[in-house]
């Protein structure tokens, strides 16, 4: 979601508050349990409570053309949204997007701090894509970071979109592109 159809939250949040150490995302870091843990420690040590964090998601506009890609996409397949994002943070944008199936993970929270998190599952993103195609789904996925490079490895068809170059050149296996339409064409010809 964060980095394909939205902004990233953690960016937002480190560019409202001043705290540079919160621009640290799934793009620069693969150790997701090593990122959060890092996060909320840097989220108590300044104070920074969850409603902070959803004042500034409520004033967050989707990425040019993500919700247009989106419209279209859903004309030619159920679109699932897999995201390490949390309950507590997408309502606003998933919203924006006129609510497509999200599954995500869950923040522990205790009077409006940031204790811990829920994963959904370890590893979610790759074990739903392993599940819908145990159902006899074809899987076509795309994303950004080095926590999606496992769910586009057991996709039928995977792709990078919007991704670093740090991402792009560690996973070659991936064709990459830096837009929406451009993503539509291939999700249309791996459709086909």
């Amino acid at each position: 979601m964060e980095g394909v159809l939205t902004p990233e939250i953690w960016i937002a949040v480190s560019e409202k508050t001043k705290i540079p150490e919160l621009r640290r995302t799934t793009r620069d870091e693969p150790d997701y349990d090593k990122l959060m843990r890092y996060r909320i420690e840097i989220l108590d040590h300044h104070g920074i409570k969850l409603s902070d964090i959803q004042n500034v998601i409520a004033t967050l506009s989707l990425l040019d053309g993500a919700k247009s890609f989106l419209d279209e996409l859903r004309t030619l397949t159920q679109v699932v949204i897999l995201s390490d994002t949390f309950e507590q943070f997408a309502q606003p944008l998933i919203r924006q997007l006129n609510w497509p199936a999200l599954f995500c993970h869950t923040l522990i929270v205790a009077n409006d701090r940031i204790t811990g998190y829920q994963l959904r599952l370890p590893d979610q993103k790759r074990q739903a894509v392993a599940a819908f195609k145990s159902l006899n789904y074809r899987v076509v996925a795309a994303g950004d970071s080095y926590n999606d490079t496992g769910m586009l490895a057991e996709a039928h068809t995977g792709f990078l979109i919007h991704a670093p170059e740090n991402v792009i050149q560690q996973f070659p296996q991936f064709k990459s592109m830096h837009s929406h339409a451009e993503l539509l064409q291939h999700i249309k010809q791996a459709l086909s």
